[in-house]
């Protein structure tokens, strides 16, 4: 474009296909050629099968029908020669596409990503999180604070308890060694007086019975 284009606007040049449209495109004209391809194989059949009618009866048709299956193999070789070009074209542009399509994703991805960490910096983050484990460190302070009970019997001298713990064991296994030495009551020793009683009790207790014996003796004499 020259300069007095640039200035006063000249015509614009056109600008290409997208990559979308050329894959389109491709995809139309390889449609076509195989629409032709099956239309000169048909052809190629109808030649082959003209020249075998007229192989023996008119030889000159026969010829021409072979000569016109060569052109017809001729042309269909060339489709298919270009329709290997335009596939690999087209899985070009497709692979194309993909990569564009995959590298817009991962742009759109990064900026989403720096926008989401523009109002943030990692001195901040480090600063926030101290005073998170400072908040966490008071509170901890005031729940051992809450849970303990002050004034509530802290002043007692666990030694002092301990010793008094120990006197009281001792004072146990005082007694305890004490009833082991002692010796034990046991009944008085009975006098002869006593003997002498329960003697007498004795004897008056047994002659009742004798002389209960010897009746019962007689009794049984005098039957």
């Amino acid at each position: 474009m020259s300069f007095f284009s640039k200035v006063f606007g000249g015509k614009k040049e056109p600008t290409g296909p997208t990559t979308s449209e050329a894959i389109q495109k491709l995809r139309e004209t390889e449609e076509m050629l195989i629409k032709k391809q099956d239309f000169l194989e048909g052809k190629i059949t109808q030649e082959i099968v003209t020249a075998k009618a007229n192989g023996t009866k008119n030889k000159r048709a026969a010829i021409q029908a072979l000569k016109r299956k060569k052109r017809y193999e001729k042309q269909l070789q060339q489709i298919d020669g270009t329709l290997s070009t335009i596939e690999m074209q087209r899985e070009a542009l497709e692979s194309a596409n993909t990569n564009t399509t995959v590298l817009q994703t991962m742009k759109n991805a990064a900026d989403a990503l720096k926008s989401a960490h523009q109002h943030m910096d990692v001195d901040q983050v480090h600063d926030m999180m101290d005073e998170i484990a400072e908040q966490q460190d008071v509170a901890k302070e005031i729940s051992d604070a809450i849970s303990n009970p002050v004034a509530f019997g802290n002043d007692i001298d666990e030694d002092e308890l301990e010793k008094e713990l120990e006197d009281l064991e001792q004072e146990a296994l005082d007694e305890e060694l004490l009833g082991v030495q002692e010796t034990p009551d046991l009944p008085p020793v009975p006098s002869s007086t006593d003997f002498d009683k329960q003697s007498k009790k004795t004897k008056a207790t047994s002659k009742p019975v004798e002389e209960d014996e010897a009746l019962k003796e007689l009794e049984a004499w005098a039957s």
